[in-house]
């Protein structure tokens, strides 16, 4: 019960801090530089070019609207992921927009595009990373894959880039070429975020003397390890291979028992992106 108390309030952080700093981009280097913008911010940028709607507000109906739709089609196990930064987005948006300090943070393109899609990626990553959504335009793609089994991937990016042509309308071509910029530097960071502390690094050590290796990394790494059949291609001797995922702190100390042990060891080391199991994600 504990547990899963402290895993809820975890969960609100990482949703609270998430649409906080996908705010302050907005409000900072979007809003200020007039950069086009994806999704949810792109329809309000749009809202205020053409009625003239405050852009907090029009983010707020539309994110209603989509809840809805959202409650009404995926139910209400979904609704109850995304009603926090339903909320929660368009309130941190109306009080960074109205801080005056910063529309002035930069007066450079690059600069504020950059920035931009670093903070806008951390902020929706760390969203997802709760388990959460950020509501809004990520909802008709999730939608249209339960109805028609469409992509949600090809349409996201669909509903993205007609909300981006739209808004070349009224920008200048070098705000359109920076806005791009964002939204690639967006996936990027989004990808980081997500794969943020799950990786390790993989071991492939091919010796005669694996025991000793198996039991140094053991004893002295504290490291699981793994046997591993194999036969080698020359000459079809049977042996055993050992493999181990070690954090990254932990490669290099590896690398010099496995040269202590035998210098003419094969070694084979990868980064994974995500281990899960005893010893990584389930206690030992």
């Amino acid at each position: 019960m504990k547990h899963s108390l402290l895993e809820q309030c975890k969960t609100i952080i990482l949703i609270l801090i998430g649409n906080a700093v996908l705010a302050f981009a907005i409000a900072a280097f979007i809003l200020p530089a007039r950069l086009i913008a994806g999704g949810t911010t792109g329809l309000a940028l749009l809202g205020e070019h053409f009625f003239g709607l405050r852009i907090s507000l029009s983010v707020l109906i539309v994110n209603i609207v989509m809840f809805v739709l959202g409650f009404w089609i995926l139910g209400k196990k979904f609704a109850l992921t995304t009603i926090l930064s339903t909320l929660i987005y368009p309130l941190f948006l109306d009080v960074f927009s109205s801080m005056d300090a910063l529309q002035d943070l930069s007066d450079d393109l690059l600069l504020s595009a950059v920035y931009a899609g670093l903070l806008i990626g951390v902020g929706i990553g760390l969203v997802i990373k709760a388990g959460a959504s950020t509501g809004g335009m990520d909802i008709p793609p999730l939608i249209l894959q339960k109805k028609y089994d469409l992509p949600v991937s090809v349409t996201l990016y669909l509903f993205d880039t007609t909300i981006l042509l739209a808004q070349m309308a009224f920008s200048s071509t070098s705000q359109v070429l920076h806005g791009i910029m964002v939204v690639l530097l967006t996936s990027l960071v989004i990808n980081k975020v997500l794969l943020f502390g799950k990786g390790q690094m993989q071991m492939l050590i091919i010796s005669d003397r694996y025991e000793e290796i198996k039991d140094a990394f053991l004893h002295d790494l504290d490291c699981g390890v793994t046997l591993v059949d194999i036969e080698t291609g020359w000459g079809k001797v049977a042996q055993k291979a050992v493999l181990s995922v070690l954090s990254h702190r932990k490669l290099t100390e590896a690398k010099q028992i496995v040269m202590r042990i035998d210098d003419k060891a094969f070694m084979m080391i990868n980064e994974t992106t995500e281990v899960h199991g005893r010893g990584y994600t389930i206690a030992r």
